[in-house]
């Protein structure tokens, strides 16, 4: 049974200046724009759902944070990072999974967020993604506990590869995350895990500033 967030959306400011937004099951506050819904009406309803659900999020998060930029497009490059058409130095990432959505956007930062629930099992295959030392650690644990440390661990890779722009790549398999640690390093990026925060496995990354461009 996997643990969900109640009540109104979860803020945070997961490192200067990189803001987090988490939900569950979001509202429609009216912040959707026309080409939101346009755009989603051309998905399948699951996949509509969770996108008007990410993106009514990441509104909300603009709202607040970005105002200048709250109802900009939502574009995306050839490796499919999306960006605000028109605002290039405000970083954007959304995630969703299983009913919980999470929402960053930062200034003059690449940024990257992910949200995974608890699953009640975890298959074996799935550790080939940690590297061979955590591979052999969460084995050694209890099943309840290998899932969720599981989970933490996906954030990040996930999180650093939005950051990066090409998602889940080889790459990301070379990422290392000690179980049970908050936050790292990944060549330029940094990332974050909000163990603390958050009711969910949900972890950012982000990327330095150098001279008003994302690097």
């Amino acid at each position: 049974m996997s643990t969900r967030p109640a009540g109104s959306p979860l803020r945070i400011e997961a490192g200067p200046g990189v803001w987090a937004a988490l939900a569950y099951a979001p509202s429609d506050t009216g912040l959707l724009t026309t080409r939101d819904r346009a755009d989603a009406m051309r998905l399948p309803p699951r996949r509509r759902i969770d996108r008007l659900g990410a993106r009514g999020l990441l509104r909300a998060l603009l709202s607040e944070r970005f105002p200048e930029a709250a109802d900009a497009d939502v574009v995306y490059e050839p490796s499919g990072r999306p960006v605000l058409l028109g605002h290039p130095r405000i970083g954007i990432s959304v995630s969703h999974s299983n009913g919980a959505y999470a929402a960053c956007a930062a200034l003059d930062r690449a940024v990257g967020i992910d949200v995974q629930p608890v699953p009640s099992e975890l298959a074996d295959p799935l550790l080939r993604w940690c590297t061979p030392n955590r591979q052999q650690e969460l084995t050694a644990l209890p099943p309840r506990r290998r899932a969720a440390e599981f989970a933490w661990i996906w954030t990040v890779k996930e999180a650093c590869g939005k950051a990066l722009g090409t998602g889940l790549a080889d790459d990301t398999f070379t990422l290392d995350v000690p179980r049970g640690t908050a936050r790292g390093t990944w060549g330029p990026y940094q990332w974050v895990s909000l163990r603390q925060r958050s009711p969910l496995p949900l972890s950012c990354a982000f990327s330095s500033i150098m001279n008003g461009e994302f690097k």
